[in-house]
């Protein structure tokens, strides 16, 4: 019988990072200060350690994987490369469709590949205590599980909207012994500003971000902790994919396209940027960003200098951005609704070296009811956006024939979102357009940065 499931050994498990600047044609643009200067790293030794910095700065092309990360990977790493056979029946298709299931890791998403090391690097400097920001509640749940890991306390600001849709992800955090507040809360001055001048606001990342940046930036015990957008993060996330190229060779297949959902950036990231590699040294790959029509950052927002957070207490960075104070409409992919995107990913779409596509809230859940139909896992809101992209290739090969071969990131499990589910079952979920003029208005708000900066 053919495989269903690729599966790797402990020993597969990667021993380095992969760092994709080291095969970018231009380096990344530096984050600047509020006087349009580049930043250095003394500007973020106040929320992070060194090591981290580091990383965030770092040009070599491999960064070695501390042994005590890569044990407590080994508490679900490697994960399951699977053969979509039954839904390339279902589609008629004569594509050979893959996925990469980070569902498998105890927080069900690929979030703890970061969180874990995040972890790693604040306990070696000492640091005994975090916050953080999360939108659906995967990031906050990973750092919840991996502060527990490593004797840290954890304090999560999440998005009220997702606050009050996914309680279940709360209970998660506070079972691992992290602390939850709905943000935007009356405890920092970043939420009380926000509280002020719209009492009933459904919060955003943005807001979340400033209320766990400020509380960090403001205490000698606290650092912060980010789970997406930075290059230290998606720079974590690359043993996906480079998993994934392992698994794919056991079984002598090779991606013509890689799909992943695309909020900050770390999911596309992890699975994208190894095969990118490939892609610098000459390969024919195509590199898909999939994001949430309702929060189109990569094929609508504009490529300039902006805050990644809202109220402005972060650098300035170069990325694709819907303006910092965005606040998106409360779909139920928490997770994609960031206004800005990582710099790296923002970078390589404006040189023409990946590609985005935006896809509406009510088709991604037909993908995803489909998926759970035919491969029996139910997935994530966000994963359901790769499914989606992955499913419209699929049926466009049916047309025209082409045997070509799909990978997707299934970048977590949906036992979490199933209120979402009923609401799609109930015929209660909106297509969500952004308005172009609510963008424009947002985008007229950037900081104004000197040109050539």
């Amino acid at each position: 019988m053919p495989e269903t499931k690729i599966l790797l050994d402990e020993s597969e498990i990667p021993t380095a990072w992969y760092n994709v600047v080291a095969d970018m044609p231009h380096p990344p643009a530096p984050p600047l200060g509020p006087d349009g200067k580049p930043v250095g790293p003394e500007a973020l030794a106040a929320i992070f350690p060194m090591a981290l910095i580091e990383q965030e700065v770092s040009t070599e092309r491999w960064i070695p994987i501390p042994e005590p990360v890569r044990e407590i990977y080994r508490l679900w790493r490697p994960t399951p490369l699977f053969r979509a056979r039954r839904l390339e029946a279902a589609l008629e298709t004569p594509a050979k469709i893959y996925y990469k299931y980070e569902g498998a890791s105890p927080a069900g998403s690929h979030k703890p590949n970061t969180a874990v090391a995040q972890a790693y690097y604040n306990r070696e400097a000492g640091i005994r205590r975090l916050t953080t920001e999360t939108g659906a509640g995967q990031w906050g749940s990973s750092l919840a599980l991996a502060g527990r890991m490593f004797g840290i306390d954890v304090r999560v600001y999440m998005v009220k909207v997702s606050y009050e849709q996914k309680p279940f992800r709360r209970s998660m955090m506070q079972t691992w012994g992290a602390e939850v507040l709905a943000s935007p809360t009356d405890q920092t001055e970043s939420g009380r500003k926000i509280l002020a001048e719209d009492p009933d606001s459904p919060g955003s990342l943005g807001i979340a971000i400033s209320e766990a940046v400020e509380e960090a930036a403001s205490r000698e015990d606290t650092n912060y902790s980010l789970g997406s957008v930075l290059n230290h993060v998606l720079l974590h996330q690359t043993v996906i994919g480079q998993e994934a190229k392992k698994q794919l060779e056991k079984v002598g297949a090779y991606p013509d396209v890689v799909f992943a959902p695309c909020g900050g950036g770390s999911n596309f990231g992890g699975i994208a940027f190894p095969f990118f590699a490939d892609k610098a040294a000459g390969r024919e790959v195509r590199l898909v960003a999939v994001e949430p029509a309702s929060c189109p950052t990569l094929t609508k927002g504009h490529y300039a200098y902006d805050f990644g957070d809202t109220v402005g207490l972060t650098p300035l960075i170069k990325m694709y951005t819907l303006g910092h104070d965005f606040v998106p409409p409360g779909i139920h992919a928490g997770g994609l609704r960031y206004h800005g995107d990582s710099a790296l990913v923002s970078q390589l779409y404006h040189e023409g070296l990946i590609e985005a596509v935006a896809v509406p809230q009510v088709p991604t859940f037909e993908a995803g009811v489909l998926f759970a139909r035919t491969e029996g896992i139910i997935p994530a809101p966000e994963s359901n956006h790769a499914i989606r992209a992955c499913i419209d290739e699929a049926l466009r090969c049916r047309e025209t024939g082409e045997p070509k071969t799909l990978l997707f990131n299934l970048s977590g499990h949906g036992h979490f979102d199933m209120a979402a589910y009923d609401k799609y079952f109930a015929g209660e979920l909106e297509d969500y357009e952004y308005p172009e003029e609510a963008i424009e208005a947002a985008l007229a708000r950037l900081p104004r940065v000197a040109e050539g900066a």
